[in-house]
């Protein structure tokens, strides 16, 4: 299992919005793409997905941008991959099941794994990752002096 590219990035972009929630102030696409150092066209395609999907909201205008939908500490992390990845899929067609006794097997443990990492995903919320950012700056600042 391996953070896609997509997903990591539109984990930084939620990111970026939740430690800019309290301003109550929406953020643009360059903003967010220059703070978290990713490409503008991509972001803007993710952020119409995270909008779809009901975890942002944008704002239009001079004053414009974008902004969480809801609370940073109401936002898991798994809703957002699921947002980006489609994480709660479930698959029921039969060309998915597996066709040896090995391949129920290895579906198992594989869906076994898949749950385990969901959970872990379910209990971390944006608010957790920014105080786990700023936790983490703490320490290099004072690691430099």
């Amino acid at each position: 299992m391996e953070l896609s590219c997509k997903s990591e990035y539109a984990i930084l972009a939620m990111l970026e919005l939740a430690v800019h929630y309290q301003s109550g102030e929406p953020l643009q696409i360059r903003q967010i793409a220059a703070q978290q150092n990713i490409p503008d066209r991509y972001l803007e395609q993710l952020l119409a997905i995270l909008r779809r999907g009901g975890l942002i909201k944008s704002q239009r205008g001079s004053k414009g941008g974008y902004l969480l939908a809801r609370e940073p500490w109401k936002i898991t992390l798994f809703e957002v991959l699921g947002c980006v990845e489609g994480l709660d899929r479930v698959h029921t067609s039969e060309e998915d099941q597996p066709k040896t006794v090995d391949g129920a097997v290895v579906e198992e443990i594989w869906q076994e794994a898949r749950q385990a990492a969901n959970s872990v995903l379910q209990k971390y919320t944006l608010a957790e990752l920014c105080e786990k950012r700023d936790s983490r700056r703490q320490l290099d600042i004072m690691y430099y002096i």
